[in-house]
């Protein structure tokens, strides 16, 4: 085990240790003057049941900040195991859609099909962060399905596997 107290010159080691926690692996979409827009995340949780409120925080120096901080309606995609294509082009280009089949939902928020769940969002507040923004939002419609989420961990994606329950009894 190491310890360190986070600063300037540990930002590389306290990347790696943040990178210890498992996460899901989602894509945010909105709506633009220019089309449709996505970035791939891994900061997405949920905050509140009643009323029904999650959060994800863009990083300020993304490109696409700017158009995600201000989008009054967005959808978070929790990617299947088998879309990692799909979170590794929608990390580099916001712009990728013809990479997966696609509709448009209310308030012209692209919707990408075929993913693990997705919740549309209304804006209900941003909250500046450091180096990112906090994105609050109201969820207004939720779809789901049974395929396995796609993971990620150190920089590696992977896929969740359920134990077997009954291995463990007693």
């Amino acid at each position: 085990m190491k310890s360190f107290t986070p600063g300037p010159e540990h930002a590389g080691e306290l990347r790696t240790a943040l990178g210890q926690f498992t996460t899901g692996v989602c894509v945010v979409t909105c709506a633009t003057d220019a089309g449709p827009l996505g970035m791939t995340v891994n900061s997405f949780t949920s905050v509140s049941l009643n009323p029904p409120l999650v959060l994800w925080c863009p990083a300020k120096v993304s490109l696409r900040h700017d158009a995600f901080v201000t989008a009054q309606n967005y959808a978070i995609h929790i990617l299947s195991h088998t879309q990692r294509p799909l979170a590794e082009a929608f990390a580099r280009d916001g712009d990728v859609f013809e990479l997966c089949d696609w509709t448009t939902g209310g308030h012209d928020v692209p919707l990408i099909q075929d993913t693990t769940a997705r919740f549309e969002c209304m804006l209900e507040n941003t909250i500046d962060a450091g180096d990112h923004t906090v994105v609050l939002g109201r969820v207004t419609r939720v779809t789901t399905s049974d395929t396995p989420p796609l993971a990620f961990r150190s920089g590696t994606f992977g896929q969740f596997v359920m134990e077997d329950t009954d291995s463990h009894q007693s």
